[in-house]
């Protein structure tokens, strides 16, 4: 692997970072005007049509013969669907912060299943990177009072299992590196994002009778504006990106740049909704950002590479 590819990779994981980061105000956005469910359909049409369209004219190059279909819709069951099916209904019984408490343990649990599924290895400096940019992040979030409501065991599971869902989809998005190129993966996870949320939102609209009003959102332009953003780039683009990431880095490396985006989430809230930020937000941000350099400084100087018949499977974005 090149030294320039895998700079790029690293770079790609910040940028990757910082729109995911932003995503949550769009979100919050969209949501005013539009329920959960009709968001994800909206966000994931625009993100599927607007990929669709390179595909169309052969402009990006998709084949999917002969390769392991069975395991790219296994990974979009973990992501997109998975995830944010487990994460809309743990947030209805949870709050935003327990799921953000429970979300920063993903680098963690990446860590661990990459070890026993891609045997991926890390050192103990780099362990121990991991637990402090997981720390980083749990210590504002302790610092802000937010704590776990134990007694709310099943908006706690479900909002747990994103972070297993995320971690599922980073370590066999790696392994299928070999077969697909990041946009093959990416095109396929969107496709079935979209269909399979505009089926689930058009049969929940047709049993209570409000089809009509499922359109309805697209009137305004703040839902439009939101909706771009979060298909287009908070989707597509960051699909993209992590897909051609993973080809080139571990999915543990990979995976601890997710707690850089609550920084970046946190300096957009501050801001745009002038949210108050205090000496603990730049105590764990500081904490958080030595963990995410150690994580990636202190190990091997480069990837493991991943193979194909023997030989090394490169792919560009296309």
């Amino acid at each position: 692997m090149s030294n320039r590819g895998t700079r790029l990779a690293y770079l790609f994981a910040v940028l990757n970072a910082i729109i995911i980061g932003f995503s949550f105000l769009f979100a919050k956005i969209s949501l005013e005007y539009a329920k959960p469910l009709d968001t994800l359909t909206f966000r994931f049409a625009a993100s599927f049509i607007v990929l669709s369209i390179p595909a169309a004219f052969g402009w990006i190059k998709l084949s999917y013969r002969g390769k392991p279909i069975g395991k790219a819709l296994l990974l979009a069951t973990m992501y997109p669907l998975g995830f944010f099916a487990l994460q809309s209904y743990g947030l209805e019984r949870a709050t935003s912060a327990e799921g953000g408490i429970l979300y920063a343990f993903t680098p963690i649990v990446t860590m661990i299943i990459a070890a026993l599924f891609l045997k991926e290895k890390t050192t103990w400096l780099q362990k121990l990177s991991i637990v402090m940019s997981v720390f980083g992040v749990l210590f504002i979030f302790i610092m802000r009072g937010a704590t776990l409501d134990w007694t709310n065991v099943a908006g706690i599971a479900l909002l747990a299992s994103t972070s297993v869902a995320f971690a599922g989809y980073s370590v066999l998005a790696r392994s299928l590196s070999k077969h697909f190129s990041p946009a093959e993966i990416t095109y396929f996870m969107l496709a079935v994002g979209f269909f399979s949320f505009l089926a689930i939102s058009l049969a929940q609209h047709g049993a209570n009778g409000t089809i009509g009003s499922m359109l309805a959102p697209l009137g305004e332009w703040s839902f439009n504006g939101a909706i771009f953003y979060l298909g287009i780039v908070s989707s597509l683009v960051t699909s993209l990106l992590a897909n051609y990431i993973l080809g080139r880095i571990e999915a543990s490396k990979m995976s601890v740049f997710t707690n850089v985006s609550t920084l970046v989430s946190m300096a957009g809230g501050a801001f745009f909704l002038k949210e108050q930020l205090t000496v603990h937000h730049l105590i764990g941000a500081m904490i958080m950002i030595a963990g995410v350099m150690g994580a990636n400084m202190l190990g091997s100087k480069s990837a493991p590479q991943l193979r194909v018949n023997g030989k090394p499977a490169t792919k560009s974005l296309q």
